[in-house]
């Protein structure tokens, strides 16, 4: 299981972002104008600059390199008219990043710029490698606010992902196949906001990633981190240094999960994966998901193994500040601030 530390290390060495191609250029789009058009035009290492004023339109990217930088919260990506539908738009999403499984697009990054309002999700990645979400609100989208699937060596940091229809912010292997979890190579999630939400950071099928010192408040669950039977399993990452707090809204059942109200970090059907140092307070429901640190077993069955619970302060959340619900080996609980277990004895 790689540290903190040695993932930095690892991915600084590589860097987040594809070296800009030489005579990389900067393109300024303005109120008024055609983000796309740009992108259709610009080559590996380009920087596409996006003044302030609202974009009704949907930014396909498939070029490697490539950096989409707006002006913060003033510049806002919405969706577009019926005479503007590329791919991503008639996906429903808001950016699409996309390359394949086997050919990842590279180093695309985006930054300081705001995406709501989209049926699906605000801003997509599939088949990457290094994409790099940061200082992005994603807001009121109605699937993810920012996710991907098929990926590796993502960098999501310092984003606000807030009252979208699922997750604040997304990963998983896939969201269309069946199968074993994906090595994400240190893929990391760090120092954003995610509230209103349904699930605040959502982790399915994947290993050795790191969610570190995210703010997770007011969504249904704070962090949800899902496996099941398929090998290899789920697990090998680390959930560390969150503030994750009253995570009390209520989410109806779905075809997958049974309904869910106060959950704050659970661990369902994975391995060897830690839990230290986050701050979980005040998440209370009465789902058999509700708690503040929770083991439960997968959907279909498949029980935690050699997970670590150590370290973290857990107060005022019920039914229990740390619940084993689960009937799986090895895991362990140590030097946990907390009042109330299931079973007795673990705090």
């Amino acid at each position: 299981m790689a540290t903190i530390t040695s993932i930095v290390i690892a991915t600084a060495g590589l860097g987040c972002t594809a070296p800009a191609a030489q005579g990389a250029a900067r393109r300024v789009v303005k109120a008024g104008e055609s983000i796309q058009q740009v992108v259709d035009t610009a080559r590996p290492g380009d920087t596409v600059a996006i003044g302030p004023g609202t974009y009704r339109e949907s930014i396909q990217v498939t070029v490697p390199g490539l950096t989409l930088t707006g002006a913060g919260a003033a510049t806002v990506i919405s969706p577009g008219t019926a005479g503007s539908k590329n791919a991503c738009a008639l996906a429903g999403h808001g950016i699409c990043v996309t390359g394949t499984a086997d050919t990842k697009l590279t180093g695309v990054n985006i930054r300081a710029l705001t995406v709501r309002g989209f049926t699906k999700n605000g801003i997509w990645g599939t088949g990457t490698d290094r994409m790099s979400v940061r200082e992005v609100l994603a807001q009121d989208n109605g699937q993810q606010g920012i996710g991907q699937e098929k990926s590796i060596r993502g960098d999501f940091r310092d984003n606000t992902s807030k009252n979208n229809g699922q997750s604040g912010i997304y990963l998983a292997n896939t969201i269309s196949e069946e199968g074993g979890a994906t090595d994400t190579q240190g893929t990391v999630i760090q120092g954003n906001n995610l509230s209103g939400n349904r699930i605040g950071v959502g982790i399915r099928r994947l290993r050795n990633l790191t969610v570190d010192g995210n703010d997770i408040t007011g969504n249904c669950a704070g962090v949800m981190v899902v496996g099941d039977e398929g090998k290899p399993r789920a697990g090998a990452l680390a959930v560390t240094r969150n503030t994750v707090s009253a995570n009390n809204k209520y989410c109806a059942a779905s075809s997958r999960l049974p309904y869910f109200q106060g959950t704050g970090i659970l661990l369902t059907g994975v391995e060897d994966t830690t839990v230290t140092g986050n701050v979980v307070r005040d998440n209370t429901g009465a789902s058999s998901m509700s708690g503040g640190v929770v083991l439960f077993p997968s959907m279909v069955g498949i029980a935690n193994t050699r997970n670590t619970i150590k370290d973290n302060v857990l107060q005022g959340n019920g039914p229990a500040d740390l619940a084993d619900r689960d009937k799986g080996s090895g895991n362990s609980f140590t030097a946990n601030a907390c009042k109330i277990s299931e079973p007795t004895g673990k705090c």
